[in-house]
């Protein structure tokens, strides 16, 4: 019933569909060049043979999946794979960093008529989907293909387990279109179960997976010069307020440590203006990298307002707090700091992260902290104690490490679903 009224609103809301469409395209939130891709009219010609589709949200997600997908390559080369995302920065990411035999397309937009477009072009043999984005018409026009599909990396937060109950019929129906949803951790797998899904299981989480994030090296060169010997922390991937909050415990530790630099990565660099604007307001002087400013003796703040450079950061300072878990809820990936060694703090809103979050807390890899109060004393301990900085460092690379032979067991989830002639 659920799922007939969805695809009901979806149609015959078409001209708002394409009005929403336009104010994305308008704001740059839409890629004006491949546009016809959000509607399901393909970019390229199909390649021939196997071809597998992986859909992924964005560009945590997508990140998340290169391993995968170049292991795919590595074991299956004799299968393309197609890989689906929403937004124009993971398709630049992308760009640059899918393997040969691998290819981008925007995933459409969750009308029946835009996804049966998709479909009928790419006439996929695998489909594997991400995490949590569940767009009905899609997947329900997949299902009528008898399209095999599973689930990777599946997560059903606190919230989307709450709102999803309201809905078990719809619900039921999406998730029982996949032959297999391999959930982050036990918790999703049985989440994801009690919703309607008929195999659950969870062998890891493919984050653990990831390489360490790639940094140009002449680019790395240039901002140690720059820097120095100054002590400096960094504000990774912060989210509207915690801008302030970094600018704050800057302001109360720089006389502590002289010389002290703070680098801010927001996790949306469009805001690179605003950020900078309120730091100044708040009497600190600061450099954005988008506008190529140099980081000199008299800079706070470095404001990295830049796409695909977080890895140069990691690598730069040694201490990192991991954004959206102060202010906004949800939190960051940390295990892209620890794979670099990073000493790593985050706030309590970790949701989106709380298994890896409280594993961090249980080997003594990670610090909690509560408020800006308790983030000033735990970066001022770590940049006045070196060695506990190191050692913190060690302790997050090592939870990384112990759990790389997630990408192993994935493999063998999916080799069912590879054979010739499945």
């Amino acid at each position: 019933m659920m799922l007939s009224l969805y695809r009901a609103v979806t149609t015959l809301g078409y001209p708002l569909i394409r009005f929403y469409l336009s104010r994305r395209l308008a704001r740059g939130k839409e890629d004006r060049a491949r546009f016809g891709e959000r509607l399901g009219r393909a970019g390229m010609p199909r390649p021939m043979g196997k071809l597998i589709w992986i859909h992924a949200a964005s560009v945590g997600e997508s990140l998340s999946l290169l391993p995968l997908i170049e292991r795919l390559r590595a074991d299956f080369s004799s299968w393309n794979i197609l890989l689906t995302t929403g937004t124009v920065t993971s398709a630049t990411l992308m760009a640059e960093r899918l393997p040969d035999g691998a290819i981008h397309q925007y995933v459409p937009v969750d009308r029946a008529a835009y996804a049966e477009r998709f479909l009928s072009h790419w006439q996929p043999d695998l489909a594997l989907w991400a995490e949590s984005e569940f767009w009905p018409n899609l997947i329900s026009r997949a299902a009528t293909k008898s399209l095999p599909m599973v689930l990777l990396n599946g997560r059903v937060s606190n919230s989307s387990y709450r709102n999803w109950r309201r809905f078990p019929g719809l619900i039921r129906r999406l998730l029982e279109a996949f032959s297999l949803c391999l959930g982050q951790t036990n918790i999703d797998a049985a989440r994801l179960s009690d919703l309607g899904a008929k195999n659950t299981k969870s062998v890891g989480n493919l984050k653990f997976a990831a390489p360490a994030l790639p940094a140009d090296a002449l680019a790395l060169d240039i901002l140690i010069a720059q820097i120095g010997t100054r002590p400096c922390w960094l504000a990774s991937s912060t989210h509207k307020g915690e801008e302030e909050i970094a600018g704050a415990v800057h302001l109360s530790l720089k006389e502590i440590h002289p010389g002290l630099l703070t680098i801010i990565v927001p996790r949306h660099p469009g805001r690179g203006a605003e950020v900078e604007a309120s730091l100044n307001s708040m009497g600190l002087k600061s450099a954005r990298r988008s506008t190529a400013e140099k980081i000199n003796d008299g800079t706070d703040i470095y404001i990295a307002d830049t796409m695909g450079e977080l890895g140069l950061f990691y690598r730069l300072a040694p201490i990192v707090f991991i954004g959206k878990s102060l202010v906004s809820s949800g939190g960051q990936n940390p295990l892209e700091a620890a794979r670099l060694d990073c000493a790593i703090i985050f706030g309590p809103l970790m949701s989106n992260f709380e298994e890896i979050a409280a594993t961090f807390i249980q080997k003594q890899a990670g610090l909690e902290v509560v408020d800006e109060a308790a983030l000033r004393d735990s970066v001022d301990h770590l940049l006045s104690h070196p060695d506990e900085c190191a050692k913190l460092g060690q302790a997050a690379t090592q939870v990384a490490e112990d759990e790389a032979g997630v990408l192993d067991a994935v493999m063998g989830e999916l080799a069912p679903y590879l054979k010739e002639g499945h």
